[in-house]
């Protein structure tokens, strides 16, 4: 029940590979549908689910394997077991994933120029201003609600403009699920950028995103 009462929040899970599988695979239908749905001998009922999810986890057990990892005492097999506690279809559902490299001596300490909250706020109310002029008459308000056939019909971009999210697809890299979701993200992107529509470079940055290494 926290899910559904955690409607349009953000839910950070730190050190996400020290939960059980099964609770973990347990967020998979709500991050899908934006409902959590419980079955019962005496009926179903279903509850309004969608929020923000944000999967924290270390490199490795012992949290050290990253930069040249010379202190970690994890082997191979411990690695593979700890983020295999993170399914794939957990994990198709996670339209952002970035690895964080480690600060460095020489970055430690140094403040670059970063926006205000203030800043950042308002870029997200225009964008979401765009998105509810643009999804309105189909009856939603954000991109994260576009079913896939709304993806891939009123909202269908040129195949130049997908042509390497095609590839992707083509080669086995992306799933089904793993297209719509960086057609939505890149649909963001757009509306981040006062765009009326993604370019190729959003839907590039879009998948890039998926399995992306950012510095901390």
């Amino acid at each position: 029940m926290i899910m559904s009462q955690s409607w349009g929040a953000v839910n950070s899970l730190d050190e996400a590979p020290e939960y059980e599988r099964r609770v973990l695979d347990a967020l998979r239908q709500p991050l899908e549908s934006g409902e959590l749905v419980i079955h019962r001998s005496a009926g179903t009922a279903a509850y309004p689910a969608r929020f923000q999810l944000v999967l924290a986890a270390n490199p490795c057990p012992c949290g050290k394997a990253t930069g040249k990892g010379v202190d970690c005492t994890c082997t191979p097999v411990m690695r593979r077991r700890y983020f295999g506690r993170m399914s794939g279809p957990l994990l198709d559902r996670v339209d952002i994933q970035l690895q964080v490299e480690r600060v460095s001596l020489a970055d430690f300490g140094q403040s670059g120029v970063e926006e205000d909250t203030a800043t950042v706020a308002s870029r997200v109310q225009a964008a979401r201003s765009r998105q509810r002029q643009r999804l309105g008459s189909l009856g939603m308000e954000t991109n994260s609600q576009v079913p896939g056939r709304v993806l891939r019909g009123e909202l269908r971009l040129p195949s130049a403009t997908t042509k390497i999210l095609d590839t992707s697809l083509e080669r086995g890299i992306l799933t089904a699920r793993g297209y719509d979701r960086v057609l939505r993200l890149a649909w963001t992107l757009a509306d981040l950028g006062h765009r009326d529509q993604p370019h190729s470079d959003d839907i590039g940055q879009a998948l890039g995103l998926r399995q992306a290494v950012a510095a901390a």
